[in-house]
């Protein structure tokens, strides 16, 4: 799901290479670091030689000279209905947010404050910071000193909607080679502290008359005529020329006599090695660590410290390499905060996790009493994952009964659990029972990697394979990957193969925990059968194929073999310990899945036959044998293959025994439950194995 985005900036602001403020800068340098795309940013139409900051741009022009900042905010709300634009960052201007709030209830709103907000309209006042407060998504100031004011004629001092978001500059590599200049930039204006510089900088020249003396900027409010044949006064340059002549300059003076909000031109010049002096104002103090600060702003005392640091150029050398060595505010933390704002999803960015957080939804037998936690993958998988180190929540789904009369009670449950929990992987284990919706809310807003196991079959000849197959498919677009228990190359689907990955049945120490090879045998083979696992019991009028090859093998046995059959021939099929009680009397065991033999398709009981020492009859197609030798899997072509070998090695003990252990331990050694695990979370998070895996190339 693509969020549409877009930046307005103040109509006075001339986002260009001509003429820029310090909003634009703002604008230019985060658009520059982010790896986020924003889509749209708004701006005044310019003359046609200016060049915009932005390919995106999207100028507006007003037809009027009168009240230009409201059609100006209209033109750009008619856009934003047509985009479709979801998240708006309003600079400076809280009329906008405050026109956007009425016109467009659902925009997500983010006010930044790039000044006091007591001197802007629509913040001056107590209820219009109040209004702001309740309706902007986040409101964002350049500085403690930004925040403070604004919170000036409140009876309180926070909100969870504000934050501080400083300027930021890229820090340079070398330090640079110095001149014997002296800068001052910005607005050509008396707040800014030009009249006390210009009347300070002739002395200065006069005194030392191998500096030099660079101003750039302008003010057509204000004018002064200081001259000087070492002073230049320039017009505006382009941000990345000015910063090359901050890295030529030795001392920079920024020394406003109005309370500046941060104070970007010391942030810049401090960052290019220059020594920097500044008065006591606003926010300066904040913009990096400094120690020229002007006990008093007016002439003699300026004309004291630059003529220090001229005197003193051990000192002058050592203030310019520690502010080049210090720069306190650099992009990193900023960008993230700022990215987190053009989103409504939370920003996540990538750490090398060894450990995982796992929501893992399936069948967990509450329902059935836990009838069937010795064949339960899900129990087994997830006691994979807590062996590994993950952290696990089981969640039943089966046990969820709302959902018959609440609609869509699962999914606000899931949904509840995540935002608490916020896991790294949802699991779907056996089922894929969330809505489309629920899957994006959870991918977008949580940034949840959402995997899924399925164990039936979901090829031709399992009567409900094509059901099977719906289900899985459900939204496969946007699940991560997919764990089946049959071989992936023999499925046709069109979720995308490479999402595909075999699963084998694993197996547990602490259930599979039985050295069958060790008990009294007086069974030849063991095979149970269930019609369905949920029910626990024989249904009747219910057809099931299998049974047909058992009835081969019973009476094409002529008697010789002694068989041990669960859930056929009025039968009922056995579970937990009185399954594993019938297995123990038993030499061998068939395994025999629904379906037919299929590549790698193997019932759920593998596990509990090979993994408690009893080694098992397998049809050669299932291919096993790509894991298996032939001392630890009897493979077979059909049942008189299968009869015939049986009946030649159930008369030997001592064989059946060594094949047995070697068995179990070769079983343990591929698919045990830890090893499972690790490969569904390499698999997903595409980090690196801690296990050998048998079953991939």
């Amino acid at each position: 799901m693509n969020l549409k985005t877009a930046i307005i900036l103040p109509l006075k602001e001339s986002f260009s290479d001509k003429d820029f403020g310090a909003v634009s800068i703002w604008v230019d340098y985060y658009l520059k670091n982010s790896k986020k795309s924003n889509d749209f940013i708004f701006c005044k139409k310019l003359p046609k030689n200016y060049k915009y900051l932005s390919q995106k741009v999207i100028p507006i022009g007003l037809k009027s000279k009168f009240y230009t900042n409201l059609q100006y905010i209209k033109n750009i709300s008619e856009i934003i209905k047509k985009k479709n634009i979801s998240i708006v960052e309003i600079h400076n201007r809280p009329e906008y947010a405050y026109y956007l709030i009425k016109n467009n209830p659902e925009l997500k709103i983010n006010l930044i404050f790039h000044n006091d907000p007591n001197t802007i309209r629509y913040s001056n006042k107590e209820e219009h910071k109040k209004f702001l407060l309740e309706n902007c998504n986040q409101i964002i100031f350049v500085s403690n000193w930004v925040k403070k004011r604004f919170f000036l004629n409140l009876n309180y001092k926070h909100k969870n909607n504000i934050q501080v978001i400083y300027n930021f500059i890229n820090p340079i590599k070398k330090m640079p080679k110095k001149e014997k200049i002296i800068i001052f930039s910005g607005k050509l204006n008396k707040n800014k502290g030009f009249e006390i510089f210009g009347n300070s900088i002739i002395d200065i020249l006069d005194k030392f008359p191998d500096w030099k003396a660079c101003v750039y900027g302008n003010e057509q409010r204000e004018s002064f005529n200081f001259k000087h044949p070492n002073l230049k006064i320039h017009n505006w340059l382009s941000h990345n020329k000015l910063l090359g002549v901050y890295e030529k300059s030795s001392i920079s003076v920024v020394n406003p006599i109005w309370d500046e909000p941060f104070g970007r031109t010391a942030l810049e010049s401090s960052s290019r090695g220059c020594a920097v002096i500044t008065s006591k104002s606003g926010g300066l103090s904040e913009t990096f660590e400094n120690n020229l600060i002007l006990k008093k702003n007016n002439k003699s005392q300026l004309i004291q410290l630059i003529s220090k640091l001229i005197n003193d150029q051990k000192l002058l050398k050592k203030i310019q390499k520690y502010n080049f060595k210090n720069v306190i505010h650099t992009p990193q933390s900023s960008i993230i905060l700022l990215d987190k704002l053009r989103s409504e999803k939370k920003i996540f960015y990538p750490l090398k996790k060894k450990n995982f957080k796992i929501l893992h939804i399936s069948n967990f037998g509450i329902k059935n009493d836990h009838r069937l936690f010795n064949l339960s993958i899900a129990k087994k998988i997830s006691n994979g994952f807590i062996r590994n180190g993950h952290d696990v929540i089981n969640f039943d789904y089966r046990n969820h009964n709302e959902g018959l009369i609440i609609k869509n009670s699962l999914d606000k449950k899931i949904i509840s659990i995540v935002n608490n929990y916020k896991p790294d992987l949802i699991l779907f284990g056996h089922n894929n029972s969330l809505s489309r919706s629920t899957i994006i809310t959870l991918k977008e807003k949580f940034n949840t990697k959402i995997a899924l196991w399925y164990e039936d079959h979901v090829i031709k000849g399992d009567p409900s394979y094509r059901k099977n197959l719906d289900l899985i498919e459900k939204n496969h677009d946007l699940i991560d990957n997919y764990f089946i228990t049959t071989s992936p190359d023999i499925i046709k689907t069109k979720i995308n193969s490479k999402k595909i990955n075999y699963l084998p049945i694993p197996v547990d120490p602490n259930i599979e925990n039985g050295h069958f090879y060790e008990a009294k045998k007086d069974k030849d083979l063991f095979f149970a059968l269930s019609h369905g696992v949920n029910f626990g019991r024989l249904k009747k009028n219910t057809y099931d194929e299998r049974s047909i090859f058992v009835d081969k093998l019973i009476s094409h046995s002529n008697e010789r073999i002694n068989f041990n059959i669960l859930g056929l021939y009025n039968e009922e099929p056995k579970w937990n310990y009185d399954f594993t009680n019938e297995l123990m009397t038993s030499k061998t065991a068939l395994n025999l899945s629904r379906g037919g033999p299929n590549k790698y398709a193997s019932s759920n009981r593998i596990a509990s036959l090979m993994g408690n020492g009893v080694i098992p009859f397998i049809h050669t197609k299932v291919k096993y044998q790509d894991f298996f030798d032939n001392n630890e899997i009897i493979t077979y072509n059909d049942h008189r293959d299968l009869i015939n070998k049986l009946i030649n090695i159930i008369n030997k003990p001592k064989e059946l025994k060594l094949r047995s252990i070697k068995s179990k331990k070769s079983y343990f050694n591929y698919f045990q439950n830890n090893i499972i695990a690790d490969f569904i979370i390499t698999r997903t998070f595409d980090i690196k194995k801690k296990y050998k895996y048998v079953w991939t190339k």
